[in-house]
């Protein structure tokens, strides 16, 4: 009998990922709003709208203000095919189907970084779970795309597969901005890996995928895409980001008086005023920043593979612990990030981080009246922030003393690349990297 500390194989993986759909289906259905409910939240209805013009002949960016990136309409589009009335229902299915997807691929992923059973069954399971700690809000955003889309990249790039991992990684950009942070992080993973070359060929793949999708839109009105774009970046202090929630609860101790205000064009609500626009660009700083620590981490990490999904997990979680735009189904890019990271502290405060959102889901007139669940968003906002920084801990462990990247030879380059990958594999499962945690 097989021990379950025993590295998991493939043989491993696909029966562990098909016992917990039926998991992860069921746990999708929980939520109000969920699976095989006719209840609707967030913005299905907005993507329905998008949809509904396209389809007569209204285009997207030219004749309709758009605020989500092109590469969203890759998922808006499919469910408007079964008609206005089964959108909704349609719509869910196919989020259920990206997440489905994103647990096979997480559990190819342990594989590919020597995981246990143990930790395999783990993760999988915890995946299985997690809509039911999302809540309504699992299924009814698009964001389990651009997630699927990462977990999907991450994979491909163990495998060696680096063109075609910085492809799915420039969909994911077209589709929400985010994974541009982890292209630095492939990007350095490619060139200690095959060299600057090849580093320089799967930059150009993330481009000329992003572009692939953006510029058609680009060209029906050039001015509507950049429209798109300004009105998400010129976006203010979110109610729901961590300079806000602070502002809040000063507000609350009578230290600052907050004045949150609905915004125009771009849905939401914001806190208005010279201080919170301070704070934003306080925020922006602190964003850039710890994105820019986990990259030079991951330069100097001595085991660029084994350390891959931890930077991926590190990085994302930079950029939402600072961000300041912080809805509550941006936390679904992190979930399978962080189980595959392995850090079983970042994912317990991922855990209770999702749970606090969904307090306030159904009562945010009383956030808006920064009542009673002001003191849960800061509790949420803080416990991310902890999550960034428990994996960014992780990342600069066993850092070397100096500076060091090694770039194989243009000889050697293409000879030994699956050699290296082997080598480098096998050390760090001598040393424990790849063990569950």
């Amino acid at each position: 009998m097989r021990s379950w500390r025993e590295a998991a194989g493939v043989r491993d993986a696909l029966p562990a990922a098909l016992v917990s759909m039926p998991v992860f289906l069921a746990a999708c259905a929980v939520p109000d709003g969920g699976l095989f409910r006719a209840a609707r939240f967030r913005d299905v209805h907005i993507y329905q709208g998008y949809a509904e013009r396209f389809l007569h002949g209204a285009l997207p960016y030219r004749d309709v203000f758009v605020e989500y990136p092109p590469g969203a309409f890759a998922v808006f589009m499919p469910a408007a095919a079964f008609g206005a009335s089964h959108y909704n229902a349609a719509f869910k299915s196919l989020m259920a189907l990206c997440g489905l997807a994103t647990i096979l691929l997480a559990a190819l992923v342990l594989v590919e970084l020597g995981a246990s059973r143990a930790r395999m069954l783990g993760a999988v399971g915890l995946l299985a779970l997690a809509p039911i700690a999302l809540g309504p809000i699992s299924l009814n955003t698009y964001d389990a795309w651009p997630a699927l889309l990462t977990v999907l990249a991450l994979l491909l790039l163990l495998r060696g597969r680096d063109l075609l991992g910085a492809g799915a990684l420039g969909l994911a950009v077209s589709a929400k901005v985010y994974p541009l942070v982890l292209v630095p992080l492939a990007g350095i993973y490619v060139w200690r890996r095959a060299g600057p070359r090849r580093a320089a060929a799967a930059f150009g793949v993330v481009l000329a995928v992003a572009a692939a999708v953006v510029v058609p839109f680009a060209a029906l009105d050039l001015h509507g895409v950049a429209s798109s774009f300004r009105s998400q970046a010129e976006r203010g202090l979110q109610v729901e980001s961590l300079g806000a929630s602070v502002l809040l609860a000063a507000d609350r101790l009578g230290l600052y008086h907050a004045r949150v205000v609905e915004t125009k064009g771009v849905a939401g609500r914001n806190v208005s005023g010279a201080v919170p626009h301070a704070v934003s660009i306080a925020t922006i700083v602190l964003e850039a920043l710890a994105v820019l620590a986990v990259w030079l981490l991951y330069a100097r990490a001595r085991d660029a593979r084994a350390r891959l999904s931890l930077a991926f997990a590190a990085a994302v979680a930079g950029f939402l612990a600072f961000t300041k735009v912080f809805s509550p189904q941006y936390l679904v890019w992190l979930v399978p990030l962080v189980v595959l990271a392995g850090s079983w502290v970042a994912i317990s405060l991922t855990a209770v981080s999702l749970v606090l959102a969904q307090v306030w889901f159904f009562h945010y007139h009383a956030l808006f009246r920064l009542a009673w669940p002001t003191w849960l968003l800061l509790a949420r906002d803080l416990l991310v922030v902890a999550v960034f920084l428990v994996l960014a801990g992780r990342l600069a462990r066993g850092q070397p003393s100096r500076w060091k990247i090694r770039t194989p030879s243009r000889s050697k380059t293409s000879r030994h690349s699956e050699l290296r990958r082997s080598q480098e594999s096998w050390t760090a499962a001598g040393r424990g990297a790849n063990r569950s945690a």
